[in-house]
């Protein structure tokens, strides 16, 4: 006799207004392993909770049926809902009517997708539903941008801990990317520590880490040239001298005169050194223009990376310090005392920006594995960047100097650990 396969659906949806911009999330897990198999989420427009809900919940039972259509359709299925919808929950298991004509359709749809027999809802507490609900609040932050959901900027499986490395590392000389500088033989690792925090190692290498760590100034193995991000803060807009908050949920300026004088000079500048083997840029529009300028430079093509975008600002966009803190002091003094705060109107917390740019990461490691890539991005991912790479508290983003047009680099090697190799080299400005 056939045995069952068993998928678990965790959805989620939301609504910013009940009803108003509104989207979903659903994640597919493999009950055994913990595994996420497939995530989906989607921005719907103006919709209530419920609505969302719902098409949370259609979404991730046809990621369920995609995933294992033989099982499907053989009856040998076993699909678990988890949701903390009390409502869908209760109506999709026949115990409460479904009386709202909204509903009705969705609950219909729902229902088509798998039999009856082969699909059982779980109510669980919303604390327990984070991964779908961070895939709902993706897709509805990216509604705000006027874009839908992609899987490459997804940071929701960063609810899963894993191992951490830090490594202690001696002076190392060389252009930013030079991968002959000879950090792979002469740094010391220090052992994993399982669940420290966010500055974890690249999934594809925390088996490894874990299986053979490396302890205190005894010689490593040659792991061969690391991944190497070489860090470049745009170049100025018209907000940049007056210091003002410039972020991903504002105007999106362009690059000041003085910011394309800056572009020009760093494309000069890394196209002497010859190390820059791919380009990745934040979509918004300062970094686009500063990584086109190296492009033309060095005959690269420009891949763009939502994940690398600057911390949403919200109400604080446009403004300087010090008007913050004139109309917004209390919420200010909790964004600088807890990487938890947001900023006023809903932005970004810090935690929320280090989740992001840590997922980012991730993916870039493992894609630009040996090769030295121009990261064109913004204060706060490079910051967060270093800071993650050195194991420092979250306090020490204020307390690093970074300015406009700058050039910083990091190297990631394949047993995990990592190499700051520079850090707000303005010396091609001069």
């Amino acid at each position: 006799m056939t045995q069952p396969r068993q998928l678990v659906i965790e959805a989620d949806g939301g609504s910013r207004g009940n009803p108003g911009p509104a989207g979903y999330g659903a994640v597919v897990i493999d009950p055994v392993t913990g595994e996420t198999l497939a995530e989906a989420a989607e921005y719907i427009g103006v919709a209530t909770n419920n609505v969302a809900e719902y098409k949370g919940l259609i979404a991730g039972l046809k990621a369920a049926k995609a995933l294992l259509p033989d099982a499907s359709a053989d009856g040998t299925l076993r699909v678990r809902v988890r949701m903390d919808s009390k409502l869908v929950v209760e109506q999709m298991s026949g115990r409460w009517k479904i009386k709202h004509p909204d509903m009705k359709p969705l609950a219909a749809e729902a229902a088509r997708i798998l039999p009856a027999s082969v699909v059982t809802y779980e109510w669980i507490p919303r604390e327990q539903n984070k991964h779908a609900d961070r895939l709902a609040n993706e897709a509805m932050d990216a509604g705000k941008r006027g874009r839908q959901w992609e899987p490459s900027s997804s940071t929701a499986a960063l609810d899963t801990p894993r191992p951490s490395t830090t490594a202690v590392l001696p002076p190392v000389s060389g252009p930013p990317g030079d991968a002959a500088a000879g950090a792979a033989k002469a740094r010391a690792a220090m052992s994993a520590r399982p669940g420290a925090g966010t500055g974890t190692a690249p999934a594809a290498v925390t088996a490894a880490v874990t299986a053979a760590p490396q302890v205190g100034w005894a010689a490593a193995p040659d792991l061969g040239a690391p991944a190497t991000f070489v860090l470049l803060r745009h170049g100025e807009t018209a907000l940049t001298p007056e210091k003002r908050f410039s972020g991903s949920g504002g105007s999106d300026p362009e690059l000041s005169a003085t910011g394309r004088d800056q572009a020009e000079r760093i494309a000069r500048s890394l196209a002497a050194r010859g190390t820059i083997e791919e380009i990745v840029s934040s979509p918004l529009r300062r970094c686009r223009e500063t990584a086109a300028a190296v492009a033309a430079r060095l005959g690269l093509e420009v891949r763009i990376e939502d994940g690398l975008r600057e911390t949403d600002f919200g109400a604080w966009e446009g403004l300087t310090f010090a008007e913050v803190r004139e109309r917004y002091g209390p919420d200010l003094d909790a964004w600088l005392s807890s990487a938890k705060a947001a900023p006023t109107g809903g932005g970004e917390s810090f935690a929320e920006v280090t989740r992001r740019v840590a997922a980012t990461r991730d993916r870039l490691t493992t894609r630009y594995a040996g090769r030295t890539v121009l990261l064109v991005t913004h204060v706060t991912p490079i910051k967060t960047l270093v800071r993650l790479a050195l194991g420092a508290p979250p306090e020490a983003m204020f307390r690093m100097e970074l300015s406009a047009a700058s050039v910083s680099a990091v190297a990631y090697y394949s047993d995990g650990n990592v190499s700051l190799r520079l850090l707000n080299d303005t010396s091609h400005l001069r």
